[in-house]
């Protein structure tokens, strides 16, 4: 939850009130998704491929971008959408218009922290070291998700063709 306190204290609108809901939603993500899907991920990786040589953590680091940050980024903005109540066309186009964003994103922090992770890291500190600077890249994502988004201007009225009779 610190992470949405963060993006709202240091981040956010300074002429708007704390949003309590949002930050309970990003504490809802993080406990009942986050946490767990991460718990087994991870643990998963490590018994696939297990060790710390150079080629193990090339291949772990690229599994988790390429397989792990998409599915992570729409989970993420799918709990968040349907904890903020909006339809699932919505959600869809949320995800539509931000995965990219998110997964790019990912990849210009996750792949050097992952490196150090899968390299230094013992096993059973992985998730803490994940969480720990999972917290800063969590601020992005709830700016991403808490983005006012504009609804599409109308398309312009036809012009009439001057000097064309009916």
């Amino acid at each position: 939850y610190s992470r949405a306190a963060l993006a709202q204290k240091f981040l956010g609108a300074k002429d708007q009130p704390f949003d309590w809901a949002r930050l309970g939603r990003m504490a809802a993500f993080g406990f009942l998704l986050h946490g767990t899907t991460g718990h087994f991920f991870y643990g998963a990786l490590d018994r696939a491929i297990p060790g710390t040589e150079a080629w193990k953590v090339a291949a772990k680091v690229a599994i988790d971008q390429i397989l792990w940050a998409p599915i992570f980024t729409v989970m993420f903005f799918s709990f968040i959408g349907a904890a903020e109540g909006r339809s699932v066309k919505e959600i869809t186009e949320k995800v539509k218009r931000d995965l990219w964003t998110g997964v790019t994103a990912s990849w210009k922090v996750w792949p050097f922290v992952h490196a150090i992770n899968f390299r230094f890291i013992p096993t059973s500190q992985r998730l803490l070291y994940i969480n720990s600077i999972q917290i800063l890249y969590n601020v992005f994502l709830s700016m991403i998700a808490n983005k006012k988004v504009e609804a599409p201007a109308p398309p312009p009225a036809a012009a009439p063709v001057k000097g064309k009779k009916k």
